[in-house]
C-alpha cells in the first residue's frame, strides 16, 4: 500500500503538463476529535492519492487543515469521498478565485500537534465556544460601524500585500504572536467594541474567536470563509469590495488579485508591487517582494551575496550546503537586513 509520495515535483509537474486537464485549488478545515490522528492521515492518503489529489494537509487530535489541488474532473469523486466523513459533511469547501493546474506538486499529509500553530492551552477553553460568523454583507456593515475593531489575524508578510479597508494589521511572524498584542491592545474594550476578525479561510479566527470569548471579549465576530469566500460573495452578489490588493495564499500560485490596488512595495527598489518571490539561493530561499526590473538585475535574489552562491555551479552551491541547517531568513519572511525597502 503506497502511503508516501513516489515522484518528485518536477516528475509531477511534468505529468501535469502533459495531461493537459484543469485543477481546482480549494481549502477546508474542521476541529474534531480524531481518536487516531496516524490512522485517518494514512486513509486520506490513500484515497487521494488515487484520485490524484495533491496538497498540503494537516492532521492533528483536534481536526484537520487541507490545501488541495483536485482534478476537476473528480471533483463529485472528491466530494462525495468528504461527505462520506462524520464530521467533514457538508463542510465549506473555499474554491480559489484564481485556479493554477500547478498549485501544489505533491500530496502531503502531515500529522501534527495542532492544526494551526497557535501556542494556547486549548484544554483552558472550549473551542467550539466560537464567534459569530458573518457573511460578506454583514462583515462589510459592521466594518462601517463605528463600534467596530476590524482586526487582520494573519502574518505581516500576508497583510502587506492586501487587508481590509481600515483593518488593524499587528506586525507579526506567526498567529501565535498576534494574539496576546490583539488582547493587550484592545483591553479597555473588551464590552463596548464590535471585535470583527478575519484572515484567509477562516481557520485563524475559528480558534482566535473561541479563544477571545474565553478572555472576556462580549461581541466577537469573524467573517466565514474568510477573505476567498469574501471575494467570491462579492462578485456573486455585486457588494462594494472593501478589500485592497491581493489575498497571500499557501500555495504555489503564492497570491489572489481581490482589487486592482498595489498597496506594497519592492523591499529591493520601493517600486510599487505585491508580488512575492522566493529567493533563487536554496540556502537562502527567503520570501520577499521583488518587482521585475530588480528581478532581473538580481538575477532573482535578494542579495549580491545571494547571487554569487546561484552563480555557482549546483554541485558547488551544495556542497556549501552540506551539513548546515535550513537558514533562518526562511522562518523570518520578508524580514532581513539586505531588504532596504521592507516596511
Amino acid at each position: 500500500m503506497q502511503l508516501y509520495n513516489k515522484l518528485s515535483a518536477k516528475e509531477r509537474e511534468a505529468l501535469i503538463e502533459e495531461a493537459g486537464e484543469d485543477r481546482l485549488t480549494l481549502s477546508f478545515y474542521a476541529y474534531a476529535k480524531i481518536g487516531n490522528p496516524k490512522l485517518f492521515r494514512d486513509h486520506l492518503f490513500v484515497a487521494w492519492n488515487s484520485m490524484d489529489v495533491l496538497g498540503r494537509i494537516y492532521v492533528a487530535h483536534e481536526g484537520i487543515n487541507a490545501q488541495l489541488s483536485v482534478p476537476a474532473k473528480k471533483f463529485n469523486e472528491f466530494k462525495e469521498f468528504i461527505d462520506g466523513i462524520y464530521f467533514l459533511e457538508g463542510c465549506r469547501l473555499n474554491i480559489a478565485i484564481e485556479h493554477d493546474s500547478k498549485s501544489f506538486l505533491k500530496l502531503k499529509v502531515k500529522v501534527r500537534d495542532k492544526i494551526v500553530a497557535d501556542g494556547l492551552n486549548d484544554a483552558s477553553f472550549d473551542v467550539t465556544n466560537k464567534g459569530i460568523h458573518v457573511d460578506a454583507a454583514t462583515f462589510n456593515q459592521l466594518l462601517d460601524d463605528p463600534k467596530t475593531v476590524c482586526v487582520d489575524m494573519r502574518n505581516h508578510y500576508e497583510s502587506e500585500i492586501g487587508h481590509f479597508r481600515g483593518a488593524v494589521t499587528p506586525d507579526v511572524d506567526t498567529f501565535r504572536d498576534s494574539l496576546p498584542i490583539i488582547e493587550k491592545d484592545l483591553e479597555e474594550h473588551k464590552e463596548d467594541k464590535n471585535l470583527l476578525m478575519y484572515c484567509t479561510g477562516g481557520i485563524r479566527c475559528e480558534k482566535a474567536s473561541a479563544y477571545y470569548k474565553h478572555r472576556g471579549f462580549q461581541n466577537v465576530y469573524q467573517l466565514e470563509g474568510g477573505i476567498i469566500e469574501y471575494a467570491r460573495q462579492v462578485k456573486n452578489q455585486q457588494l462594494e469590495n472593501k478589500f485592497i490588493g491581493k489575498n497571500f495564499v499557501f500555495d504555489h500560485r503564492r497570491s489572489e488579485r481581490i482589487s486592482e490596488d498595489v498597496i506594497a512595495h519592492c523591499h529591493q527598489c520601493g517600486k510599487p508591487c505585491d508580488t512575492h518571490v522566493n529567493c533563487a539561493n536554496e540556502a537562502c530561499h527567503l520570501l520577499f517582494i521583488q518587482c521585475e526590473e530588480c528581478a532581473m538585475e538580481m538575477n532573482n535574489c535578494c542579495s549580491e551575496d545571494c547571487m554569487k552562491v546561484n552563480s555557482l555551479p549546483y554541485e558547488e552551491q551544495k556542497e556549501l550546503r552540506r551539513g548546515k541547517g535550513n537558514s533562518n531568513k526562511i522562518f523570518k519572511k520578508g524580514r532581513s537586513e539586505v531588504l532596504k525597502y521592507k516596511s
